[in-house]
């Protein structure tokens, strides 16, 4: 894939926002890049490989580092250190497996366009609710099991199942434990996609994941010092912002698909 001067250095921008997102929320890392990456180049079967590549290295870190945490805090009483939360990464994977699959199937076989159309509307639709800061929450098993389910099948597709089993994850896990939990979630969830992409032959763009890794990275690091102030602080204006952001982004990109 060949691209001009100026959609390399966009590309290069939007991977520092993804490491950003990545590193200081938890999750977004696609949510909040794809539309960005599809108004440059309208295809996610070339960018998808890439995110995917870099949260699975990003998550590596992540998990290694929460072990060391744990290491450091055994026998102390610190409750809120980071960690794991497996039984809530067993539940949702138990769950998440089959739809999942289901969607990668989707991604690989029905036209880009189409693809493109299903990302727009659903990031539109999560946009909505960051602006009207009410975003997805689960109260009971029943919307777990939904929610993880949707939320499975739409990542399959798209990797933008983020804020559904976020909704989830809000319910059973510590605020402390949710960077390191969803990291460990998403990479399971990632690898499986990889896995379909190779046997379908799809190309997982490797080179282009490794020269721009070091973008990514910059963006990791600064949202490393940002988590340490998202526990501390209100992010409901931030999430207005992105949401008004995304919602124009989600809306130039479906009408780039329609003409």
């Amino acid at each position: 894939m060949v691209f001009e001067i100026y959609q390399i250095v966009l590309i290069a921008a939007v991977f520092i926002w993804s490491g950003f997102v990545r590193s200081g929320l938890g999750f977004g890392g696609a949510l909040f890049t794809i539309p960005f990456l599809l108004l440059i180049h309208n295809d996610p079967l070339y960018f998808l490989p890439i995110i995917s590549l870099h949260l699975l290295f990003f998550a590596a870190l992540t998990l290694m580092q929460s072990r060391r945490n744990e290491a450091r805090m055994s026998g102390s009483t610190d409750v809120d250190a980071p960690r794991v939360n497996w039984p809530f990464v067993r539940f949702a994977l138990a769950i998440m497996i089959l739809p999942k699959i289901a969607g990668v199937i989707g991604l690989i076989v029905l036209p880009a366009d189409l693809m493109n159309t299903i990302i727009f509307l659903m990031i539109a639709a999560y946009s909505v609710t960051y602006i009207l800061g009410r975003p997805l929450k689960s109260n009971s098993r029943w919307l777990d099991v939904l929610f993880l389910v949707i939320g499975a099948y739409v990542s399959g597709t798209s990797l933008i199942g983020g804020p559904l089993v976020i909704a989830v994850a809000l319910r059973h896990i510590k605020i402390s434990e949710f960077r390191h939990t969803l990291f460990v979630l998403w990479a399971v969830l990632v690898s499986i996609k990889l896995i379909a992409f190779v046997w379908a032959e799809v190309s997982l763009n490797v080179l282009a994941a490794f020269w721009l890794l070091p973008f990514a990275g910059i963006g990791h690091l600064i949202g490393q010092r940002f988590h340490e102030q998202l526990l501390r602080q209100d992010t409901t204006q931030f999430y207005r912002v992105i949401g008004g952001v995304l919602l124009v982004t989600a809306g130039t990109g479906l009408y780039q698909v329609s003409v």
